[in-house]
């Protein structure tokens, strides 16, 4: 009887979740696209306004907010049951300069030049609404590698449109992409549209990319 027993709860013990299951790749996918938290949730939008004129600061801002987001969630998750409630926001605001004092440190010493091009973009990560925003409606209420994951998603889904946004405002800026003058190789003479080097350029783009992956998606505001 007892070794009955003991078979009976082997196979009632449920199974541990794989850490890439359906559920966590969800978290990966879902803010590519159906989530996304610029074209969807409608956050970030002032720093991809800023950032866009050209590729390379905006990789290398795509990559600050990954890394920064990410690792505060992580952490913000091992110690959330630790964490008094009306004290969340500051600690949860601790967190993220801790990183993203790093990450701005990083730049200055290696890559300088792109650190300057962000000037104080970086550091306003601190405030950034994808990060708070992540903290508080994920991380303070799920286990560290879900909340990992999500971080990692929703960056990779801000640095995505980030990414198309740059893309469109340096080829037909200053006609280049990562700085490869594109049609001087192909033997053709383009002065640059002053409009995409502009703030309100970058807003017009931005405008389309919503207006194409929400007409895709066929989504609509719910009033």
């Amino acid at each position: 009887m007892a070794e009955v027993a003991e078979k009976e709860l082997i196979v009632d013990k449920p199974k541990s979740e794989g850490l890439f299951s359906k559920k966590n790749r969800r978290l990966l996918i879902d803010p590519l696209d159906g989530n996304n938290p610029i074209t969807v949730q409608v956050l970030g939008i002032c720093s991809a306004l800023a950032v866009t004129v050209q590729m390379k600061p905006a990789l290398v801002m795509a990559i600050a907010l990954i890394f920064v987001t990410s690792f505060s969630n992580l952490i913000i998750s091992l110690i959330r049951n630790t964490i008094p409630s009306r004290i969340r926001i500051i600690v949860q605001l601790a967190i993220v300069a801790l990183w993203v004092i790093l990450v701005d440190q990083f730049l200055k010493a290696y890559v300088y030049d792109v650190s300057k091009q962000l000037s104080v973009f970086v550091g306003l990560i601190i405030t950034n609404c994808i990060v708070m925003g992540r903290l508080e409606a994920f991380a303070m209420g799920n286990k560290p590698w879900p909340s990992f994951l999500d971080g990692i998603g929703n960056g990779l889904g801000y640095g995505l449109i980030l990414m198309a946004v740059a893309f469109v405002r340096e080829l037909f800026g200053s006609g280049s992409v990562f700085g490869y003058k594109v049609f001087a190789a192909m033997g053709l003479s383009y002065q640059g549209n002053g409009l995409m080097m502009l703030p309100a350029g970058a807003c017009i783009v931005v405008g389309i990319i919503i207006w194409i992956q929400r007409s895709l998606n066929g989504y609509t505001e719910s009033h």
